[in-house]
Formats: structure tokens, C-alpha cells, sequence
């Protein structure tokens, strides 16, 4: 792009600017080049145009506050909202979240990198401008071929410090395209719905508990659990059994409704024995036990028929002798002959259950109705059959049973009471090293015998305390959807990095801008052309040859130093000690800044040796050359006309 001249034919112009350079070592003739005319336009590349340059700092400024603004708002709203299934089937997911971020960020990366490199370009000829630099300064150090990594040292040896800081703001942009591509993420978040739900069960004693169908069907629900590894049923986790309720019918969807209903909390309340012993009178097998709080227990066992055995007994020990066998306490016992002696080997556990009935905050799944969560609220005081007669808050043993004459309800008696200590004992046989290993352990038979009566109880509780009752009840459905989520760390990092970007980038453009504001270059710079342009009539090239190399260009350009001449344009060049700063101020201007003229008595020898001819003294006069000051006459050379 291409703008007008500066006001170059300013009288107040320094002669010095126009005059031959001073020096022996080579001839100059930039005295016959043209002046330039206020129609010459100077080139200025689009890219640092100012609404180029420093709208692309003030984007990526915006961008950076944007990005940190989604960070909020994903952060706020659980992510933003996508389509279920991927519309674009020829793309991915993560495919796309990597490249659409990415294809957002990097061309405005890209244009910062580029005005790194405009900067980078013109920076010889910015110092060359200021006028007084060294060939190593002006002339042999490129910007642009060391790339912004190098160009940081240089830039700090020169204390060129608008291209330090351009150099390391552009490298900084190359870490916006892996930032940029961890940005997004779907992630599967909560959405909550309010709706209400019809509660089918209230709190309280089951009138056909004493059938002994629930009792049975908890045994074998266990006992299939520890075979086959199956989780927790409906409305029971962690000893809790809820009410039930009936549950939205939402196929397909991920979620769990939460609702505000009663449940009871069944504790096994285990503990080892204090100790237990196995007795052996002519042949005959018996566990003597004794709990940690004195009760003793004694067991005959026939072991004729098989040596691993297990079962449970009541207890009838102080209090609990009173209580019908179906809330007493129970001693759950294990024994077998061990592995390396064969010697008989005994385990008991004592077991005294209790419950409690409180106000739950319970969260089911949608698809299989088992329960994610159940939180106590509040523990609820009741006047029912369980608080008051015949349970007066005693919690059922749930594996003895008085004998019944009903053959059914007794088979249900007795495959309970074998049931819970089977599931039990095959639980210590299927772990490495067979029951061995938990007769080993301290408390091996203690963790695994409440674990398999908490589930048991719990899935008793749920048919033997509950009622049918319906109740309309407040929820909340949590469905989980894909949502559109901001990663936090690579978001802030990509933000706070483009703020300080686009920021220092403002500040660096505009600095620079004013840098460039007095130099004129008629082409793009960089070109053999165009240096050949600058060059051709500047003499120093008469010291070099094509094959010089950097060190010996130097070498021989040592004790010169070099400017751009103010009138025509072109690169010249002054002895290090005849050098006048050449900033477009006159000796007058000079001297009231306090800046003088260091020209010795050998200086004004040189010049004068510089004398023309008089024949040459008169063609100049009648030229007009050299250029006389004075309002009416303005700067000339032999090509202008008179």
C-alpha cells in the first residue's frame, strides 16, 4: 500500500543530509540522484496498515476476554447444550472439538505471527533511519532469517526492545493450536426437572409376615448374589430399604429421580466372639463359644456326615430369653478342619439386629430402579405395629424361626436358616486361597458375615415393613445429557495468554507505527532490487566483492556508520568520527539541544580536500548545486531543472 512522501524539501534539512560524505576510503554519488517530489508515494505493506495492525491485537484481546467469559457460563449452566447424536456422521466428536476451536484461533495466530515478521523486516531500516548505526547493526543483522527464537538474543544486544518483545509475543502464539485443541469437551451432565411421583408403600408391620416369604426370598437373593456377583435389588442399598415408588418411564434416557420419601435402616450389629473352641468327647464335636458381652453358646455338631459345616442359633442370654426366637439375637458359626494339621477349627459371630425408621432423601435410577443414594434426614417417630405392639421396636432376626406345623412355612424356616450361613461360608470358599484364608484372618468370617445379613435384612425389610399405601410425592428427574464443557485449564491458559498478546500487541504496533513515521521506502524492502535501489550511488559497495563473507563484510565495513540520507533515500555512509546524527534537524536545533559539533582541525582539512575544481565550483553555481539555503531556494540537484 502506498501513501504520500513525508515533507522532505523542508529548508530547515540538514546539509549535511545532501553533501557528499565525508570520507576517503570510497566515492559517492548520491549527490546527482534526483530529489524526490511530494507526488512520490511511499510503500507501506497492507498488513500494518493501522486497522490491520492493531485490529488483529484488539481481536485477539477480545478473544481472550470471550474465552474467559465461556469459562463462566460453562461453568454456571453445566456446559452448553449439543444434539444427542452427532449430526456430522463423516466426522467425529472429538475430531470436531479439536478442529473447529482450532480453525477459530490460528488465522488470527497466524496474522500476529506475520506482523511479527513486517516488524522484524523493517527493523534495519528503522535504525538506519535514526542514522549513526554500525554495519553489524544496520546492515548485517537480519530479523527476518533468524526468526523470532534468535531474534530475541540479538534483539536484547542491540536493545531493540520493540522486536524483543514482537519476537516473544509471536512465539507465544504457538502454543495456541494444542491449547486450542484441548479447549472443549462433552462430557455427560446433569439436568434437573421437577415433576411429582406416587409413592406405593408407607411404614409398617406386613400382615402376612409370618408366612415366611420374605424372609426366604431375601436368603436366596443373597445367596445368588455371592454366587453371581449381583448388585443391590430395587429401593435397597447399604442396609436402607425406601418405600417404593413408581418411576417415570423414560427409555433410553441416562438419569435418576430424587425424591423425599421414608425408609428403614436394618443394622447387623456383628462382632466376633470372645472365644471359641472346638470339644471333642468320644468322638463327638461341639463349639463352645462365648461373646464379647459373657453369653456362651454350645453347639453340638454331627461330623459324620461332612466336615465343612456352618449355621446360626439364638442366643437366649440375659434380656433376649424372653423375646420370641424370631428377635433374638443369633450366633452365626463355621467349622472345618484345617488345612495343614487337620485339626478341627471353629468361627462364630454374634449378631444382634436393630432398626430405624427415618425420613430419607433417596435418588433411583430411571432404567434399573436400584437406588444410587440414600441420605437420613431425620429419624421418624412413629405410633404403629413396629414401635408399639407386637414389635415395641425390636428388629426380626430374619434366620430362626419357631417351628411351624405348616410344612410349607417350616421348609421356608429352615431353608432360611441354612440359607444366610451357606451364602456366607460359599463367599469365604470362592476368595484365593479357599475358607482358609478367612479362618486366618481375624476378622475375616466378622466382615463377610455382615456384609451378606445387612443385604438380607435389608431385602427383608423392605416386603416385612412396608404397607400398601399410595402417596403423591414432590421429584426431581436428573437426566444426563451430552453437554458442550469448557476445560478449565487450558481455557484460562489460552485466555490469559491472547489477553497479554493482543495486549502488549496494541502497544507494540503503535510504537512501532510511530518508529516507520519518518521513513520512506518506495518498494517492498528485502529485494535485491531494492537494495541495489538504495545502494547504487552509496560508493561503500566499492569495498566489497561477492564472496565476501559476514565476518569479513564487517570487517571491512568497520568505522563507518550508516544512515538513510534524508533527501533521496539511499543508504550512505560517514567516517565513525565525522558522523552527524542525521534525525532531520539543523545545526541551529542542534545546538539549542545542547548536542555539539565534535569536528577537529583534521575534519575541517578533510573537507577542505574535498574542494572542487573552479570550473566545476561554476557549472554547480550555474546549476544550482550544491543546494543553497534560503526561502526562495529550494533543495537541487543537477538533474533538476532550473
Amino acid at each position: 500500500m502506498s501513501s504520500k512522501s513525508p515533507s522532505y524539501q523542508d529548508s530547515r534539512t540538514s546539509f549535511r543530509s545532501s553533501q557528499m560524505s565525508a570520507t576517503s576510503k570510497f566515492r559517492e554519488s548520491t549527490h546527482v540522484i534526483p530529489s524526490r517530489v511530494p507526488e512520490d508515494e511511499r510503500y507501506e505493506p497492507f498488513e500494518l496498515t493501522l486497522f490491520v495492525a492493531i485490529g488483529t491485537t484488539l481481536i485477539m484481546l477480545a478473544l481472550g476476554v470471550a474465552l474467559e467469559v465461556g469459562i463462566i457460563l460453562s461453568n454456571r449452566n453445566n456446559g452448553f447444550a449439543v444434539p444427542e447424536r452427532n449430526v456430522l456422521s463423516f466426522a467425529s466428536s472429538y475430531f470436531l472439538l479439536s478442529f473447529v476451536p482450532t480453525l477459530i484461533i490460528i488465522p488470527f495466530a497466524m496474522a500476529y505471527r506475520e506482523l511479527d515478521w513486517f516488524i522484524r523486516r523493517y527493523q534495519s531500516y528503522v535504525v538506519l533511519q535514526r542514522g549513526n548505526v554500525n554495519a553489524e547493526e544496520g546492515l548485517l543483522t537480519d530479523y527476518v532469517s533468524l526468526g523470532p527464537f534468535y531474534a530475541l538474543f540479538y534483539s536484547r544486544k542491540y536493545k531493540h526492545r520493540v522486536i524483543f518483545w514482537s519476537s516473544f509475543t509471536a512465539l507465544i502464539t504457538y502454543v495456541f493450536q494444542p491449547l486450542a485443541g484441548s479447549l472443549f469437551s462433552i462430557q455427560q451432565m446433569p439436568i434437573f426437572s421437577n415433576t411429582t411421583i406416587t409413592s406405593t408403600r408407607t411404614i409398617s408391620l406386613s400382615p402376612d409376615v409370618d408366612d415366611l416369604n420374605a424372609f426366604v426370598s431375601a436368603a436366596g437373593f443373597a445367596d445368588a448374589a455371592v454366587f453371581n456377583g449381583l448388585s443391590d435389588p430395587p429401593f435397597v442399598t447399604a442396609g436402607w430399604a425406601t418405600a417404593e415408588f413408581a418411576i417415570p418411564q423414560k427409555p433410553g434416557l441416562n438419569g435418576t429421580v430424587i425424591v423425599d420419601t421414608t425408609g428403614v435402616q436394618t443394622s447387623p450389629n456383628c462382632e466376633n466372639a470372645q472365644s471359641a473352641t472346638v470339644g471333642i468327647t468320644n468322638g463327638n464335636v461341639t463349639i463352645h463359644s462365648t461373646s464379647a458381652s459373657g453369653c456362651q453358646v454350645g453347639i453340638p455338631i454331627n461330623t459324620t456326615l461332612v466336615e465343612n459345616q456352618y449355621g446360626v442359633v439364638d442366643t437366649d442370654c440375659g434380656d433376649s430369653a424372653a423375646l420370641n426366637v424370631t428377635l433374638r439375637p443369633v450366633m452365626f458359626w463355621y467349622l472345618h478342619r484345617r488345612v495343614d494339621n487337620n485339626v478341627w477349627e471353629a468361627k462364630t459371630v454374634f449378631c444382634s439386629p436393630s432398626i430405624k425408621m427415618s425420613a430419607v432423601h433417596a435418588e433411583a435410577w430411571l432404567q434399573s430402579k436400584t437406588l444410587a443414594s440414600c441420605q437420613e434426614k431425620d429419624e421418624l417417630k412413629l405410633d404403629n405395629n413396629i414401635t408399639g405392639s407386637p414389635l415395641f421396636g425390636q428388629a426380626f432376626n430374619g434366620v430362626v424361626f419357631p417351628p411351624n406345623s405348616d410344612p410349607f412355612v417350616q421348609a421356608r424356616a429352615t431353608a432360611t436358616n441354612i440359607g444366610v450361613p451357606g451364602a456366607i461360608f460359599r463367599f469365604a470358599s470362592q476368595l484365593e486361597g479357599g475358607p482358609q484364608s478367612t479362618f486366618d484372618l481375624p476378622n475375616g468370617f466378622l466382615d463377610i458375615t455382615s456384609k451378606v445379613y445387612t443385604l438380607h435384612l435389608a431385602l427383608a425389610a423392605k416386603n416385612i415393613y412396608f404397607v400398601a399405601e399410595n402417596t403423591t410425592l414432590p421429584a426431581q428427574i436428573q437426566t444426563f445429557v451430552p453437554r458442550l464443557v469448557v476445560s478449565a485449564l487450558p481455557a484460562h491458559t489460552l485466555a490469559i495468554l491472547m489477553f497479554l498478546v493482543g495486549l502488549i500487541g496494541t502497544f507494540l504496533h503503535i510504537i512501532s507505527r510511530r518508529q516507520r513515521r519518518q521513513l520512506f521506502l518506495s518498494c517492498p524492502p528485502g529485494t535485491i532490487g531494492s537494495i541495489i535501489a538504495m545502494t547504487s550511488h552509496s560508493g561503500f559497495g566499492q569495498l566489497l566483492v561477492p564472496y565476501d563473507t559476514h565476518e569479513s563484510i564487517e570487517k571491512k565495513l568497520d568505522g563507518l556508520r550508516f544512515r538513510l540520507d534524508q533527501r533521496t533515500g539511499a543508504i550512505v555512509a560517514d567516517d565513525e568520527e565525522d558522523v552527524v546524527a542525521a534525525d532531520g534537524r539543523d545545526d541551529a536545533l542542534q545546538s539549542l539541544l545542547g548536542r555539539k559539533d565534535k569536528k577537529s582541525s583534521k575534519d575541517v582539512t578533510r573537507m577542505s580536500s574535498l574542494s572542487v575544481s573552479s570550473s566545476q565550483t561554476a557549472y554547480q553555481a550555474a546549476t544550482g548545486y550544491p543546494p543553497w539555503r534560503g526561502p526562495a531556494s529550494p533543495l537541487r540537484t543537477p538533474y533538476d531543472p532550473l
